[in-house]
């Protein structure tokens, strides 16, 4: 039987961690002395990632798993805590998107929902109980701006879900030792968002957030900050977001 090695450090579950906001994040975390246990599928990129932050192992491990399959989740949970001993971290980052086209032309839309809102719930079921047991834990979801301000009827459906998710979730934890925060970025410059033709940052600025709230536990936070104005005009004003998205699609379409 393995036994788990005492680990003063944070330890962090980090879920789509082979690139973008996840390799981003693994780099900070890194570097602020977290503990990690990466999970993706691409194993290889993994493993490049765990060679460049820490090549003795010890600090961190790789888990290869497909976040919507059940027994690929246990075996990730399994393994930090046969490594670790325990998990302080949930970082639900692992996400997909319609790669092209509409998601009604898409031959499995459903695989989104999958991925960014079943696993997510899935997996904190599965650290939830010691999380509590121990008074001490954090969830972190990474949502985006989609599930505040709809553009993608499956893509913000699993956002807006995710939300809500994150939301009540933090309620029903008040008290309890454990926090929940959201991370909703905009448009980021990744894998994701390799076919916009717009300005975005790069994925470091959602690791700094990711990485704050866990030093700094929020309800919600909006990167970049001034996406804090569409997600006002969705609430106060949505005719105006109506008449900017159909501009936009009107310039698609030409």
């Amino acid at each position: 039987m393995s036994i788990s090695r005492p680990n003063p450090r944070p330890v962090a579950v980090l879920t789509g961690a082979s690139s973008g906001i996840g390799a981003a994040t693994a780099r900070e975390l890194s570097r602020r002395g977290y503990a990690l246990v990466l999970a993706a599928r691409r194993l290889e990129a993994l493993e490049a990632l765990r060679s460049e932050l820490d090549s003795s192992g010890e600090r961190i491990i790789t888990v290869q798993a497909d976040v919507t399959e059940d027994g690929d989740r246990r075996h990730l949970v399994a393994e930090a805590l046969r490594q670790f001993g325990r998990i302080d971290a949930l970082i639900n980052n692992a996400g997909i998107s319609i790669a092209r086209g509409m998601w009604w032309d898409d031959p499995d839309p459903v695989r989104v929902l999958k991925t960014n809102l079943e696993a997510p719930i899935e997996l904190t079921r599965l650290v939830l109980p010691a999380m509590r047991a121990r008074r001490h834990g954090q969830i972190v979801n990474v949502a985006s701006v989609a599930g505040i301000v709809a553009f993608q009827g499956i893509y913000s459906a699993s956002k807006f879900g995710l939300r809500g998710f994150s939301l009540a979730l933090r309620r029903e934890l008040l008290g309890s030792g454990v926090n929940v925060s959201l991370v909703s970025p905009g448009f980021i410059k990744t894998e994701l968002t390799a076919g916009a033709s717009i300005p975005m940052p790069g994925p470091e600025i959602v690791a700094r957030a990711i990485a704050d709230v866990l030093e700094r536990p929020k309800r919600e936070v909006l990167v970049p900050r001034w996406y804090r104005l569409p997600a006002l005009l969705e609430q106060i004003a949505p005719s105006v977001v109506d008449s900017v998205t159909a501009l936009m699609r009107s310039k698609r379409y030409r």
